[in-house]
């Protein structure tokens, strides 16, 4: 019996799901990446100023073992409500670690700066950011979502480009899937020069971002939104083996390579520059070093695809002043 054919999701992962909540007027969304049972994961921050909620326990060495969920959302620091708001309905469906018969749902999370781009954020008491992280747990059912102006990252830029979300996925040669979500709100550009090719032309696949492929130069000139803290890329890779803590730390340093792939530059201190790495736990395969040194490649190369998909795919914020999307200057293809 032949393998199902991948998505090019995170998706293509077993034992999770994806959903996206956003509010057009404010400019700005969640989403969240919600597990069947309780998965291994850590992360990985490279940026100076990154934005994030429980993200201590999920060091090695750390009590808490598993998590129930991630979650990438807009907002800035306000956005930090989201994983509350997913919390609450994991909550309701009795998900969450048992502390002598009180479920308490395990979801960290991590934020971008979206504040600036021309949406509505004059809202009342209360930001809205737990509500829209209910919304997108709530809409965390099936293999498929939106890629592009959605979710976390409805609202988001980089230096020339409107930003967005973007996923992709790969398979081991002992078919181990491994998988990438992102939300690109980079400091810097996705794609090189003023022309259309994107700095992860040489991982695409099947033309996932164009088929543009590589330039004949590269403009190594560096390009920058601004010097403020206004940026951040985050992002989740995942795999279906079985792997602790330790080995999912391991993934997300080697996934962070794949944003060096697709970014010029990242790392900076303006940037957040997060990947959370998680495992499922679903692939029966006893892992030797060689499949965790596979994974972590793919991982790397699945972060860089998903890059240029996140502004590939990405539309126009209806916005006096907003930045164009990719395939406003440059067509379909």
């Amino acid at each position: 019996m032949n393998a199902p054919a991948l998505r090019n999701l995170i998706t293509d992962v077993n034992g999770l799901s994806v959903g996206n909540s956003h509010d057009s007027r404010l400019a700005s969304g969640v989403t969240a990446l919600v597990f069947d049972r309780p998965a291994a994961a850590s992360i990985a921050i490279h940026g100076g100023a990154p934005g994030v909620r429980d993200t201590a326990l999920l060091a090695p060495g750390m009590t808490m073992g598993q998590v129930d969920a991630l979650v990438l959302s807009g907002g800035s620091a306000f956005g930090l409500d989201s994983m509350g708001g997913v919390q609450a309905l994991l909550r309701e469906k009795g998900r969450g670690f048992d502390v002598r018969g009180v479920k308490v749902p395990i979801v960290p999370g991590a934020i971008l700066f979206d504040l600036l781009n021309g949406g509505d954020k004059a809202w009342a008491r209360m930001p809205p950011y737990w509500e829209l992280g209910y919304a997108a747990a709530l809409a965390a059912a099936g293999k498929d979502f939106a890629l592009g102006t959605a979710g976390a990252g409805y609202g988001a830029t980089t230096a020339n480009l409107k930003g967005g979300l973007g996923s992709a996925s790969a398979k081991t040669a002992r078919h181990y899937t491994v998988g990438a979500l992102v939300a690109v709100n980079a400091l810097g550009s996705a794609t090189v020069g003023e022309g259309p090719h994107f700095w992860a032309a040489p991982w695409e696949r099947d033309a996932e971002f164009g088929g543009r492929g590589s330039p004949a130069r590269h403009d190594l000139a560096m390009r920058l939104k601004g010097d403020a803290p206004q940026n951040t890329t985050i992002a989740i890779v995942a795999t279906d083996a079985r792997f602790g803590k330790e080995e999912c730390a391991r993934i997300a340093l080697m996934a962070q390579g794949g944003m060096a792939r697709a970014l010029r530059p990242t790392h900076a201190p303006m940037d957040g520059d997060i990947v959370f790495a998680a495992a499922t736990g679903r692939h029966p395969g006893t892992i030797t070093a060689h499949d965790l040194t596979e994974i972590g490649l793919l991982a790397g190369d699945c972060l860089a695809r998903a890059i240029a998909r996140a502004v590939y795919e990405a539309t126009a914020l209806p916005f006096k002043g907003a930045q164009p999307a990719w395939r406003d200057r440059f067509g379909s293809a």
